[in-house]
């Protein structure tokens, strides 16, 4: 994207050092807080005026001093509101090569919308400090997130990443807090009323958004790095509120290992001269990779052995690498402008795997990867309204929108694909070369690019170029004739009515071909051309894209595909992952079928892998959800999982083993929730009797990776009494994850008005902004509560707008994930009739793209629905 393009400040100005100071905290009340800032400068261009970024913050005076310039006051400070700057106006011109130093005193607000500088309210499990914030309900901590452009609402600043700075940091708390940031503490000081002043060491130059600070009444857990850096062990510590840092062991424990691991496969040690990780009670986001002062979700970063399910301990141990990944890639070396957002988090998202494997290479993580990252990449790119992964972005105001699966998971998904080409060694190498000579500075895509390809010897850039800058994915169709088989690429729809103009990229395809002897010649080669002929293929066994590294659907011919099924036993746990996506995809875009797909999925009764049977049950969740209308495919559906489930879940049973390994409880908990929805009576009895025992008080009744099944299953056979009981475990839980348990539970209600009353409930104040979503998205998927949903939505838009809408990420995610299920035109036309003339500003692409994905259900649903009736019907399901 030209530079012409972005809406960014004037260049006649650029900063060395930001020194910032915040004194009287108002820790109740207005929640305000008076700031100075002092701001090294250097004059570029003459000028009267200093244009910087200043949202929600009042500016109350402004002075320039310096040795080379004559001190004077502003004469005005005017602010835009919209543009989100402030402009400060003096008398006499600044001269050109002038050095000098920018003064502004300010006040802000620690507001309680995630964004900027933020309140976080908890209940604290044990006793807090005596100085911790409180009110009549709730107790506060204290923290930023400036990422993507919110460090202008916490301190006047050019708040753009390419132009860095160094920061000094100072902050008034009371005596009994602890202050955190980006550096180590320099000092401390005795301040007002009972306050003391916390100092930082100065930070490397780095951008606006991953300057950090937080206050709290916190305490950690430490450990130290293995490795020395200049000599020491570095200090890794994980800060929470009081009462929780037991549970941040864990998160300590991978936290270590990946700084020494990173700082050897990137040949570049840890910059900085300590790394904290603090966790948060209330956050829009996973995680934030602040410099040196990483904050998370709790559910990211906390963990117990013995109240906590077992897919969190996963979870932590990713977003932990994820997070630390940024430190290098992201921090060290920054995207130049936000349109390159991939390259901080499509690395970070592939390189956190690479970590989690390394620790853990009995996890399957790849298969995950495939499963979680790839599939999820999939789903969005497959529609029209999808965007590059590189994609033009304006200003701050389109910013949020690309925080999505295409940067994130098409980025990564690319990166393992070129990796898996070039050579995980090699392409490791060529990163730390572009690490090394962009280190605090600014990149871009094709930096990468000239490392990657002097480290190769290839030119990455050709071939890699189209999967950055060109929107959407291809679909590989295979035709066979004996001894051959000739392959097409096209770009692939979900909606499955790609036009000419739209299929104009030439991508180029490793093919990765497995055939019955191993790996072929052709498996190294890749397809550059439209069409393509292979020759001598072993017609007994043979399969593209092995281990899925391409990010492309294959298209076989139906026996092909059913032989494929009946090999599964030659295939990877990556391969059967992806046979099973593709097989889902092609029936909804229309290049295949549903009884193709169910047909395939019969096949898989005895598999054992968790990410295989998640990939299996997700496609079959998906089939479900769109035919919910008709009954009796609804019914015949059912019927089929059932019956595909049963072995498996009576196999797998209830009760685990001692010390079990990770993926078999993860396994048990998803066939268990599984049989149990689709009518397996027995693991329905069963969920009824631990549910009736953990309600009245024995609280081990219930495995904690079992909580989820248990209180789904009983929420969806039971009523009133049931959903209420979960409500009330929701209002009383004090197990890290049970919040977020309980609000997926209460969304399998199957009546009207228990729908309206958990909207309500989650409108209400007991429920954090940051956690509605998952309430929601839940009922979403409910096929019972989906129109009485849209049904809440439309009569209280205004109380969730106001409530969502004060972080655009949040409202997004709702929007999103809420009314993405529906598959009749008729809903299309009234969610699009509905938010026709409302601001949309900040969901606006998510409504595109819940256009068209319900669009692309409808046109499936109308012409599958009457063969796959036939289906179930032959084969004994309706």
């Amino acid at each position: 994207m030209a530079t012409t393009d972005r809406d960014v400040l004037p260049s006649s100005v650029k900063p060395s050092n930001y020194d910032i100071s915040l004194y009287d905290l108002e820790l109740s009340g207005s929640y305000s807080y008076q700031g100075t800032v002092k701001i090294d400068l250097d004059c570029r261009k003459a000028t009267k005026d200093i244009i910087l970024n200043s949202l929600e913050l009042q500016l109350h005076s402004a002075e320039i001093v310096g040795a080379e310039i004559a001190s004077q006051k502003a004469a005005d400070i005017s602010e835009d509101a919209k543009a989100q700057r402030a402009t400060i106006s003096f008398s006499d011109e600044i001269p050109a090569g002038s050095k000098f130093v920018l003064e502004i005193k300010y006040s802000g607000i620690m507001n309680d919308t995630m964004a900027g500088f933020s309140r976080s309210r908890y209940k604290p499990i044990v006793p807090a400090a005596e100085s911790t914030p409180k009110d009549d309900e709730y107790h506060y901590m204290f923290s930023t997130q400036f990422e993507a452009c919110d460090a202008r609402r916490a301190v006047p600043c050019f708040d753009e990443p390419n132009i860095k700075a160094t920061f000094d940091f100072q902050i008034e708390i009371p005596d009994g807090l602890t202050a955190l940031s980006n550096m180590p503490e320099k000092g401390t000081e005795k301040g007002k009323n009972g306050c003391k002043i916390v100092s930082f060491d100065r930070t490397p130059i780095m951008s606006t958004y991953l300057l950090a600070w937080a206050f709290g009444d916190f305490e950690y857990v430490e450990d130290f790095t293995r490795r020395r850096y200049n000599g020491k062990q570095l200090p890794v510590r994980v800060y929470t509120t009081r009462g929780l840092k037991e549970q941040g062991q864990f998160g300590l424990d991978n936290a270590h290992q990946i700084i020494d691991y990173f700082s050897e496969i990137f040949k570049i040690d840890y910059p900085l001269p300590k790394a904290d990780l603090l966790a948060v009670h209330e956050f829009s986001y996973g995680a934030m990779e602040n410099w040196g002062l990483v904050t998370y979700r709790t559910t990211a970063i906390l963990f117990d052995d013995e109240k906590s399910d077992a897919k969190y301990k996963s979870r932590v141990a990713y977003v932990v690498a994820h997070e630390l990944a940024h430190q290098w890639f992201g921090n060290l070396v920054t995207m130049d402008w936000w349109s390159e957002l991939w390259l901080n988090e499509g690395f970070a998202t592939w390189v956190g795997f690479l970590a989690r494997d390394h620790l853990y290479p009995e996890w399957d993580t790849w298969s995950e990867f495939i499963t979680e990252s790839v599939q999820m990449a999939f789903q969005l790119d497959a529609l029209r309204a999808s965007h590059p992964i590189e994609v033009p972005v304006k200003d701050a105001l389109e910013i949020s929108q690309i925080f999505d699966a295409i940067s994130y998971l098409k980025g990564s998904s690319v990166i393992r694909m070129l990796s898996g080409h070039l050579g995980v060694e090699v392409f490791l190498r060529g990163v730390s070369d572009y690490l090394k000579a962009n280190a605090y500075g600014n990149a871009t895509t094709d930096d990468l690019w000239t490392a990657l390809s002097k480290a190769s010897g290839q030119n990455v850039n050709a071939f890699m170029d189209p999967w950055i800058r060109k929107i959407g994915f291809p679909v590989l169709t295979v035709a066979e004739e004996p001894g051959q088989i000739s392959i097409r690429q096209t770009r692939f729809l979900s909606s499955g009515d790609v036009k000419a103009a739209e299929d104009d990229t030439l991508w180029w395809i490793p093919l990765g071909l497995k055939t019955e002897s191993g790996s072929s010649g052709a498996s190294t080669a890749a397809l550059t051309t439209k069409e393509e002929t292979l020759r001598s293929i072993d017609e007994t066994f043979y399969k593209l894209n092995a281990d899925v590294n391409g990010f492309y659907r294959t298209n076989y011919p139906p026996q092909r595909l059913m032989k494929l099924g009946q090999a599964r036993s030659k295939l990877s746990v990556e391969d059967r992952i992806g046979l099973v996506g593709d097989a889902a995809a092609l029936a909804v875009s229309g290049e295949g079928t549903t009884a193709g797909l169910l047909s395939l999925c019969a096949e898989f009764k005895e598999e054992k892998s968790l990410m295989v049977w998640t990939q299996i049950i997700k496609s079959l969740n998906n089939t479900r959800s769109i035919f919910a209308g008709n009954k009796t495919i609804e019914d015949g559906l059912q019927k089929f999982t059932l019956e595909l489930v049963t072995p498996a879940t009576e196999n797998i049973g209830w009760e685990s083993a001692p010390k079990e390994d990770n993926l078999t409880t993860r396994l048990r908990s998803l066939l268990i929730t599984t049989a149990g929805g689709a009518g397996h009576e027995s693991t329905i009895a069963e969920a009824k009797k631990l549910f009736a025992a953990y309600t009245s008080g024995k609280s081990v009744a219930i495995h904690p990776s079992l909580r989820m099944p248990v209180f789904g299953i009983a929420v969806k056979c039971g009523g009133a009494t049931e959903y209420e009981a979960v409500k009330n475990d929701y209002l009383s839980s004090k197990s890290v994850d049970g919040k977020e348990i309980g609000l997926q539970a209460m969304g399998y209600v199957q009546s009207t008005d228990l729908v309206d009353d958990f909207m309500d409930f989650q409108l209400s104040d007991k429920v954090a902004v940051q956690d509605i979503h998952s309430g929601a998205i839940s009922l979403a998927a409910n096929a019972k509560a989906r129109d009485p949903l849209w049904a809440y939505i439309k009569a209280h838009w205004g109380s969730l707008e106001a409530k969502l809408s004060v972080n655009s990420l949040i409202i997004a995610r709702f929007v999103n994930g809420t009314l993405s299920k529906y598959s009749t035109f008729e809903m299309e036309q009234q969610i699009t009739n509905f938010f026709e003339g409302k601001d949309t500003k900040g969901y606006d692409r998510g409504l595109v793209e819940v256009s068209d994905t319900i669009k692309g259900n409808a046109k499936y649903k109308e012409r599958d629905e009457k063969l796959l009736l036939e289906w179930l019907q032959t084969h004994g399901y309706a």
